[in-house]
């Protein structure tokens, strides 16, 4: 029985797609760009009359074309050339078009295949839309429309390849910002907590100052777990006004209260079968806590206005910057909630009791910011990566990215320097040395040090230009650099790599 295009397109919609991801509109120019680009088609036929034909046609709309008469001759030119796309005949004199489709997938699971036939079933089109085919084209090619629909559907299938692999990329790129970077002891342990507690059905509490990289750890811990595949969803629980929290929690139908102009989902209900995240805990209000711990001991909701109940399930990982014991006493958190939440304890260390991760964590933001800003990508001198190890870091992890961030964006040139740094930090440096059991005049030696070091750097060693920027005699100037070890005893050479 022939097998019309309606018929293989059914089978395909019921077995075949599931859909795009729809990605940024930025995007579709790079797709209209890869258009004008020279795209390699294989056409298989056993036919020399089509071949000859479809390749006359696809180099007249600018395609680049590669062809062979049987199975075998197909997988050698897909294996020898990068092809972009493959149209394959049904029926060939070796091997089954079926079975060179099976083949070519399994060494470029991607490729789209457009199969040709004047003569297949529907137990061929069923195979082959399992084996991944784009689509199924009839033979003969003599009318016009059937010239264009191949076409299209040429164009289409290219399209739909592009729009993955943007896809791809846009999924890589979002993935490496939920990375988690260090190798210092205190990193370890806490991706072995993060390796224990994943797999277990268990709600997690995770505490940690603010910018420690609390929603990484949740968002690792989901990751990780049997529900990665589901939802991760994300609730600011101190950014809900109070008399919204019960809708943006639970939901509500259209007409249950006035400004419900329609129906909304609440993030439980969003997060049924995945992992909801309920950042800022410690922030939320005595009414809204109530509302969550019965939610989380029956197992289910309702919305508002509605009369049907849903089933949970749910898991919930909570994080706070906050002593829930201490606000417990104050009684401004729930105990028994707490006791809910609270069943796998995690912290997360701040950034000053993990040093030395800073070389990896600007390492990987640097690469980061490089490319989303599309720049090359940048050194950074020891002696600046000194500065960074010395400061304290009072916002963490974040507050380092965002002067690597900075760095990247507003440093011209290829190495950032120590000047750059101490730019970037400015004041907030002096009031967050780690400076442990010196006394003051060993911290305001060391403060003065890093200063000419930074003035000399900034004037590209030149002792003269910093001796009349820092407004100081040269004489003096080059006394201080020799004491500090900056210059050599016997020379003007600028040492400052020995910092």
């Amino acid at each position: 029985m022939d097998i019309s295009y309606e018929i293989f397109r059914f089978a395909q919609n019921d077995i075949l797609r599931n859909g795009i991801i729809s990605c940024p509109n930025s995007y579709l120019k790079l797709i209209k760009e890869a258009f004008a680009m020279n795209y390699n088609i294989l056409i298989v036929d056993d036919e020399i009359g089509i071949l000859e034909s479809l390749s006359g046609i696809l180099q007249d709309e600018g395609y680049s074309t590669i062809t062979a008469s049987n199975g075998n001759e197909a997988i050698k030119n897909f294996q020898d050339n990068d092809i972009n796309l493959v149209l394959l005949d049904v029926q060939l004199p070796d091997i089954n078009g079926v079975e060179v489709l099976r083949k070519i997938k399994e060494i470029e699971p991607d490729i789209p295949v457009i199969m040709i036939s004047g003569k297949a079933t529907i137990r061929i089109a069923v195979d082959s839309t399992k084996l991944g085919a784009y689509d199924f084209i009839e033979k003969p090619f003599s009318p016009e429309e059937k010239i264009d629909k191949m076409l299209l559907t040429i164009k289409q299938a290219i399209e739909r390849q592009q729009l993955e692999q943007e896809n791809r990329a846009f999924r890589s790129r979002e993935n490496k910002k939920w990375t988690m970077v260090g190798q210092s002891p205190p990193a370890l342990r806490l991706y072995e907590q993060i390796s224990k507690a994943a797999p277990s059905k268990g709600r997690v509490l995770i505490t940690g100052e603010n910018g420690t990289g609390k929603e990484l750890v949740a968002r690792a811990i989901h990751q990780q777990s049997p529900r990665s595949s589901a939802r991760f969803v994300e609730v600011n629980c101190a950014a809900i006004p109070q008399d919204l929290i019960e809708s943006e929690m639970f939901g509500h139908e259209k007409g249950s209260f006035t400004g419900a102009g329609s129906r909304q989902i609440g993030k439980f209900e969003l997060a049924n079968g995945g992992t909801l995240f309920l950042d800022e805990i410690g922030d939320m209000s005595l009414s809204a806590q109530s509302k969550v711990l019965r939610a989380i001991e029956e197992g289910e909701i309702q919305r508002i206005g509605g009369t049907r109940t849903i089933k949970l399930d749910v898991r919930i990982i909570s994080a706070t910057n906050k002593s829930l014991e201490k606000e417990i006493e104050k009684g401004n958190f729930r105990q028994d909630l707490y006791y809910r939440l609270n069943v796998i304890p995690i912290h997360v260390p701040p950034l000053r009791e993990r040093k030395e991760d800073i070389p990896l964590l600007v390492k990987h933001f640097m690469e980061q910011f490089c490319s989303e800003n599309g720049k090359p990508m940048k050194k950074i001198s020891p002696i600046a990566l000194n500065l960074l190890m010395d400061y304290n870091w009072p916002g963490n992890i974040r507050e380092l990215r965002n002067i690597v961030e900075r760095l990247i964006i507003l440093v011209d040139a290829d190495t950032i320097e120590y000047s750059h740094v101490l730019s970037a930090l400015h004041v907030k440096y002096i009031n967050n040395m780690d400076y442990g059991e010196k006394s003051l005049k060993e911290m305001l030696d060391e403060y003065e040090k890093k200063i000419l070091i930074a003035e000399l750097d900034a004037n590209g060693g030149n002792v003269s230009q910093t001796a009349k920027k820092l407004k100081i005699d040269r004489a003096n100037l080059h006394r201080k650099l020799r004491s500090y070890g900056i210059l050599k005893a016997d020379s003007d050479s600028y040492t400052a790599d020995k910092e």
